[in-house]
């Protein structure tokens, strides 16, 4: 293995004089060692800081380069955890003769692909693949208590009186009916301030993050992002040339002091406070107070996406950050996805004045608008009060089904698992114990049908938790404890016992406790 990682040290040379960035050169170089076996299969490469140093470049520049070695198959492993050549090398390449290979360059005329697309690639691959309807998947509602009677009404009288404005292109900041109606629940609900002159409404939360991205940042523009945190926020950033930074998160939300001292200067700050992705935390009233003090003193953007506000189960919901923010520094997000249908595709992004009109652009070039009468029925929908009694009624069941999740882990996985029952929020987290992969966890949950994400794809750098973030909205509270069973008997076997973890034992540390809850 030494052999292997001095054989990869001594074989990348860079040409800082050419045409390909940095990045591009390194993956290349290795992508060729590998590729005409100079580096065999199963050997360990050098570590990211490693390579970094002797290289004598930045380390992300080096994590860029082997992301997107691990995401076509060239690497195994994760960047962090040690990185190895795949066993087997991509469908493309298994009959090709051990040859020097053709370079792929990222120039003008050449069939390359940019920098922004390798950086989505490497982190948004799981992204857009559709999500299975199976316990325990992430994003899936309980679509079964939707009101179709109700929604098939109020289709229908559209159709039937559709105007001919409905026919053609709209504005691409969204239908006005529909932008009203969202900044009056908005408004009301969260304390946002806005009106219908600074809502747009997009094809969901993901389409906002994109559209924020290429309106704020500049190609290497630090951002400050949770840690762990949410995977489509993290991609649409780096898609757009912005530089992840990782902030550690304690008992109160994001580390304000921590960011701080990784990265005083940041050019935007991506929060999830109501229901802190994927670890549950809701921030705390002061430490939202000491961001908005921040971004005011640093000149920065706070992006607040508030996707699970609308299901907290005990206490009061905590103001939303834009609503506190009176410098004008914050961008909230909202989604229609979790509360109606993911199918939809429907969201909301409320901008501050000075944003509207790169936005409206941003918007008008990456899609225009969504269909202009699904837009007119969320409206209708909202006017007539069906979306609060929704919201409601949903509220309850999700509560009991989160009630039956957290209880049935206690009974078939309690020494498997750790979980404390979250105040918010459509999933949770359950903790695995004596150090299990939760990688491995969650291939063997696969095997037995049942969907969970690992926690540690979370993660940027290292992984420091050992987890399965598990949605109980979309499984029936009659199915919730059979499915329990069947993962209970899939994580049972010993060969899914090997150590990734800090905690050797199922009692979690001070830290681990307070996150989730």
């Amino acid at each position: 293995m030494a052999g292997s990682r001095s054989t990869v040290l001594a074989l990348i040379d860079l040409d800082r004089s050419a045409r390909e960035s940095l990045t591009q050169q390194i993956y290349a170089r290795v992508r060729e060692l590998i590729v005409c076996g100079r580096v065999a299969s199963g050997a360990q490469l050098p570590s990211t800081r490693a390579l970094a140093s002797e290289l004598g470049v930045s380390r992300n520049t080096v994590v860029a380069a082997f992301e997107q070695l691990w995401s076509e198959g060239y690497l195994r492993g994760k960047v962090g955890a040690g990185s190895f050549v795949a066993s087997q090398l991509p469908e493309i390449l298994t009959d090709a003769p051990r040859a020097r290979p053709r370079v792929v360059r990222t120039i003008a005329g050449g069939r390359g692909v940019s920098s922004a697309s390798r950086a989505m690639s490497a982190t948004g691959s799981q992204l857009g693949n559709g999500f299975s309807p199976r316990a325990f998947a992430l994003g899936v509602p309980a679509v079964e208590e939707f009101p179709h009677a109700i929604w098939s009404r109020l289709v229908a009288k559209r159709w039937r009186r559709a105007a001919r404005s409905f026919m053609s292109y709209g504005s691409a900041a969204g239908l006005g009916a529909l932008r009203s109606a969202v900044a009056d629940y908005l408004v009301t609900s969260r304390g946002v301030r806005c009106d219908a002159s600074n809502v747009f409404i997009v094809s969901g939360s993901q389409q906002a993050l994109d559209v924020i991205a290429r309106v704020l940042l500049d190609i290497g523009d630090p951002v400050w992002m949770e840690e762990p945190g949410y995977l489509g926020a993290r991609a649409a950033f780096a898609g757009a040339g912005g530089s992840i930074v990782p902030v550690p998160l304690d008992e109160e939300g994001l580390d304000v002091a921590a960011a701080v001292a990784l990265e005083p200067a940041p050019k935007a700050v991506y929060v999830t406070p109501s229901h802190q992705f994927p670890l549950g935390k809701t921030m705390s009233m002061s430490r939202r107070r000491e961001l908005i003090d921040f971004a005011a003193r640093a000149d920065a953007w706070i992006i607040e996406d508030d996707y699970d506000s609308e299901f907290r189960y005990e206490g009061r919901p905590l103001s939303a950050i834009q609503g506190l923010d009176e410098e004008g520094r914050t961008i909230y997000v909202g989604t229609f996805s979790k509360v109606l249908l993911p199918g939809l595709r429907l969201g909301y992004v409320v901008v501050p004045p000075e944003l509207v009109e790169p936005v409206h652009a941003a918007r008008a070039v990456g899609g225009l608008h969504a269909s202009l009468v699904d837009q007119a029925v969320v409206a209708d929908f909202m006017n007539e009060g069906h979306h609060a009694r929704h919201i409601r009624r949903m509220r309850g069941i999700y509560a009991e089904r989160r009630d039956i999740l957290v209880e049935a882990l206690a009974r078939e996985m309690g020494g498997l698992v750790e979980v404390s029952t979250p105040v918010a929020g459509v999933h949770l987290v359950a903790h695995l114990c004596d150090g299990r992969s939760d990688v491995n966890a969650t291939s063997a949950a696969q095997r037995a049908g049942i969907v969970t994400v690992p926690l540690s794809e979370s993660y940027y750098a290292k992984p420091l938790l050992s987890g399965l973030v598990l949605g109980y909205a979309g499984t029936s509270a009659q199915h919730i404890p059979r499915a329990v069973e069947r993962l209970a008997k899939a994580l049972s076997a010993d060969v899914f016992v090997r150590t990734t973890a800090r905690e050797p034992k199922c009692e979690l540390s001070r830290s681990i406790r307070t996150l989730p809850s």
